[in-house]
């Protein structure tokens, strides 16, 4: 079975808050309270503070990935943070070079194997002084007419 004949699949287009280019600490990505996202994931159990599960992904190069599902959920036990997050993404957003309007996207099989894929955007990344970039030697060249 192939990562794409998935029974469940979510993805995130990124912020730049989600790639880390605005500085703030907060950590991996916000996953919404969504029954239809949260589903994807394993349920935490809210009676203890921060709950979190550690998750396999597998890349497009089979390459595995540890990725931490947390519900901040310390809003109940004194804090402030009622949210979940999916955290640890950093060395896999550096990997693939992806950058804010890229789209995360995150498989389930029916064998409970869990998935990671990228779509770029055409965005800054790929188009610099008029010129669209292709993979990484590749290029379009802007032709000017005469």
């Amino acid at each position: 079975m192939n990562a794409f004949e998935s029974m469940h699949v979510i993805s995130k287009v990124l912020s730049a808050n989600d790639v880390g280019e605005t500085g703030a600490h907060q950590a991996g990505i916000l996953v919404p309270k969504d029954p239809g996202v949260l589903s994807f994931f394993p349920k935490l159990e809210n009676n203890r503070k921060n709950p979190r599960v550690h998750l396999k992904f597998i890349d497009a190069n089979g390459k595995n990935w540890f990725f931490a599902f947390i519900y901040y959920n310390n809003r109940f036990f004194g804090g402030t943070r009622n949210e979940y997050r999916l955290t640890r993404m950093t060395p896999y957003f550096k990997e693939n070079d992806l950058r804010p309007g890229d789209e995360v996207i995150l498989h389930e099989d029916v064998n409970g194997e869990r998935y990671i894929a990228y779509k770029r955007s055409i965005s800054s990344h790929q188009i610099r002084d008029g010129i669209l970039l292709i993979g990484k030697e590749w290029k379009v060249i802007k032709i000017k007419e005469y």
